[in-house]
């Protein structure tokens, strides 16, 4: 998958790979629209059981084998937890208490998280052009969501006026943790898959952390859905059937297998959508800052995909010119 697009067997392979962060784009524009509506917790176990339902119902006229064993299960409820709960809970409290703008940031800079874990774990090579890509990323989400008077201050050398114990009071802490779950709960779906087929976990992982987070909402919320109207309904139908069930199952399946850091890198593509979306439906203009922002996180993407073609070119355009 590395993403040797050209290579692969499957029907489609570049729009399905490019799917999961269209898809995740779009309906964080839905949720954020919807959640004043409902309450987080709440939110969170609607995107993530139905959608895990349909995803079980689905894997089993595939012919997808269903998990065995105790080792299986153990493994997916970790998954559940984690990558579940953890990560849609957090995420979903953090959209409450930041801007959309500013917690994408965080939430998309978990390729580089993904990236050191893959090189720990798996000896993923990442190279000068890998880290090249992801330092370009980070910058160009960065330039995407943070204020401009922050990215002001870094530059001018006034970090102590940008105020981080505010950023961490509004809710970009949540943020972070959710963050750095959904890096851990790529890293494992490796881990899941030596005792389960990577569709049906992904499914019941969201099924046993959709229970979760609905426990936790019926203890900690109330009102859950009594302003809810049929505009916010669909708005989570669309979060939790294309946000959830399509963009994970796809997402999940290639991360069992190929290259986890060029998957990964795609996440850039992420707020990229949800500000491109953001644009076309709530008519938000984009800052000259924030078109260098996307520019940097195509070019980002890029340089990791290519990061083992890319030596190999300048060799030979190298051995060209002195030949």
């Amino acid at each position: 998958m590395y993403v040797k697009l050209t290579e692969s067997r499957i029907p489609f392979a570049p729009v399905l790979l490019i799917a999961p962060f269209f898809l995740w784009g779009t309906a964080m524009v839905a949720m954020k629209g919807t959640i004043q509506n409902t309450t987080p917790l709440f939110m969170a176990g609607v995107r993530l059981l139905p959608a895990g339902l349909l995803i079980v119902a689905v894997a089993a006229p595939m012919g997808r084998p269903q998990p065995q064993g105790w080792r299986a299960w153990l493994m997916i409820s970790l998954f559940a937890l984690i990558d579940g709960s953890i990560f849609q809970g957090f995420l979903a409290e953090g959209l409450v208490r930041t801007s959309a703008g500013q917690g994408s940031v965080i939430i998309d800079s978990q390729p580089l998280a993904v990236a050191v874990l893959a090189l720990w774990l798996f000896g993923e090579r990442i190279g000068f052009w890998g880290w090249l890509g992801l330092a370009l990323g980070i910058v160009g989400i960065c330039a995407i969501g943070l204020p401009p008077e922050w990215i002001g201050s870094i530059f001018t050398g006034q970090i102590s006026q940008i105020g981080f114990s505010d950023l961490f009071a509004h809710g970009e802490w949540l943020m972070l943790v959710s963050a750095l779950s959904m890096a851990v709960g790529t890293i494992m779906i490796r881990y899941v898959c030596r005792y389960a087929d990577p569709v049906a976990a992904t499914g019941w992982h969201m099924i046993l952390g959709g229970l979760l987070l609905f426990a936790l909402s019926g203890l900690c919320e109330s009102g859950q859905w009594v302003y809810m109207d049929l505009g916010g309904w669909m708005a989570l139908a669309y979060a939790t059937v294309f946000g959830s069930a399509i963009a994970y199952g796809l997402f999940f399946y290639f991360a069992s297998s190929g290259s986890l850091t060029s998957l990964s890198a795609l996440t850039f593509l992420t707020p990229v959508f949800a500000l491109l979306f953001g644009n076309l439906l709530l008519s938000e203009v984009l800052s000259q800052l924030q078109w260098m922002g996307v520019s940097l996180t195509l070019i980002s993407i890029y340089l990791i995909n290519q990061r083992d073609t890319i030596p190999s070119w300048l060799a030979k355009g190298k051995a060209i010119s002195t030949g």
